[in-house]
Parts: structure tokens; C-alpha cells; sequence
């Protein structure tokens, strides 16, 4: 039996987690590699390609910026970290941190889950946590809350259009983000 110490509650007070449902007209395995395969994360969201050592726990990826990004100038690396679980293609578990922003990077590693569901009609219910405890501006972020300062629309514009790829074959904006 395990007991809740007072730093424990505290904690659990102040979680910061993000939760992000959407209902994809695609298979399960179609939905996992589009993200996971860098042929596939290129072409949605802010673009640029993920790579993971190996997909497996412990392993570490990167997710590279997109050539637009690094024509303004952005680091060759948007976001690091490492996988922490892997349930192929029902779960992924992996910390990430976004390293193209000294500061959204001082605020270190979060939590990112991705579970997949199949649902009737060849459908997928893709749920995105992002647990963003410790990370108040990541936080603003990646709810779309910087989008009019023109720091894109976060987890609502990447999942909207990771959706319309996989459903239509065209994205939403050609990587970037809303304009």
C-alpha cells in the first residue's frame, strides 16, 4: 500500500496537463506512422521530420525544423527527448522538449502521450496528453494561446491537420502552421 505524502499532493494540485481527442477516418497503424515516420511528420503540422534512434524505450529523437523554419533562421532541432514507452500502434510515451527556444528549452522535458483506439468504421480515436507541469509558457504555446503574436495554433492546428492529411492527402497549410 502506498500513501500520498503532502509533496505528492502538491504536486497533483499543480499539474499541468493538456488533452487533445480527435476522430481519424484511417486504420490505427496508418494514424502511428504518421507519427512517427519522418516521411509522414514533414508533411503536416509545422512540418520537418522526426527521428527516433530506435523505437523503443529509453531511445532518444529528435524532430528536426522544416526547411521554411530554418530558412528564418530556427536551429536545425525543434524538439528533443527521449521515448519512454512504446505499445505499437496503441500507445507511445515519450518526454519532449522543445530546443529551438532557449527559454521554451529551459523549461526541460515534459510528457507527451499519444494513444490510438480503433473505432467502428475505420476509424481511429487519436488522444494527445501532454502533461506541461513546470512549463507555463510551453503551456501557452501549445494551446494556440500565441497563435496572434504568430506562434501557430499549437496542438489544435498540428492533430486538425494531421487529420485532414490522412483524410484528404492534402494538409491544411503546407507545414507552418495557420496563417
Amino acid at each position: 500500500m502506498s500513501t500520498m505524502t503532502d509533496t505528492d499532493a502538491q504536486t497533483a494540485a499543480t499539474r499541468t496537463t493538456q488533452v487533445y481527442r480527435v476522430y481519424i477516418k484511417a486504420e490505427p497503424e496508418r494514424v502511428w506512422a504518421a507519427i512517427t515516420s519522418p516521411e509522414w511528420t514533414d508533411r503536416y503540422g509545422y512540418g520537418g521530420r522526426i527521428e527516433f534512434d530506435r523505437l523503443e524505450a529509453g531511445s532518444p529523437y529528435r524532430h528536426y525544423t522544416s526547411e521554411a523554419m530554418r530558412a528564418m533562421n530556427a536551429p536545425d532541432v525543434a524538439i528533443d527527448g527521449e521515448v519512454v514507452e512504446v505499445d505499437e500502434p496503441r500507445k507511445l510515451v515519450m518526454t519532449w522538449r522543445m530546443a529551438m527556444d532557449d527559454g521554451l528549452a529551459a523549461e526541460g522535458f515534459t510528457t507527451l502521450t499519444y494513444e490510438l483506439e480503433p473505432r467502428p468504421g475505420g476509424l481511429t480515436r487519436l488522444t494527445v496528453v501532454h502533461d506541461l507541469t513546470g512549463a507555463p509558457r510551453l503551456q501557452l504555446l501549445l494551446s494556440g494561446g500565441m497563435e496572434d503574436e504568430g506562434a501557430g495554433g499549437g496542438w489544435a492546428w498540428v492533430l486538425s491537420d494531421l487529420k485532414s492529411l490522412l483524410e484528404s492527402g492534402s494538409s491544411l497549410g503546407g507545414g507552418g502552421g495557420p496563417q
